[in-house]
């Protein structure tokens, strides 16, 4: 069983999977192959309070994730597979722990 934390860091980055099309991948600005090529863009907005936190952090996790682990997202089943086994194998408990890691 993962701890709450990772449940919900599985929860965001299926969200952000299932809803990718909303998203856009560095890759798509510029054709330079560097090592964020596969990040996605923080979606940019001059009000905080039209920010919504699901799609401001679910960013910020994704981009944090392995680099194989973001080679999955056009496969949801193996990425959903890929993503448990890394929380089972490293545990988070809160936000920080995630991001030091």
């Amino acid at each position: 069983m993962l701890p709450l934390m990772s449940q919900y860091i599985l929860s965001l980055m299926m969200f952000i999977i299932k809803n990718k099309n909303q998203f856009t991948e560095n890759s798509e600005i510029h054709n330079i192959k560097t090592r964020q090529h596969t990040n996605l863009q923080q979606p940019t907005s001059n009000l905080t309070g039209y920010q919504p936190e699901t799609f401001y952090s679910g960013v910020r996790v994704y981009n944090n994730l392995p680099s194989h682990t973001k080679q999955l997202s056009d496969d949801p089943k193996n990425f959903e597979l890929q993503l448990k086994k890394f929380l089972y194998l490293h545990s988070f408990y809160s936000f920080e722990e995630y991001f030091l890691y």
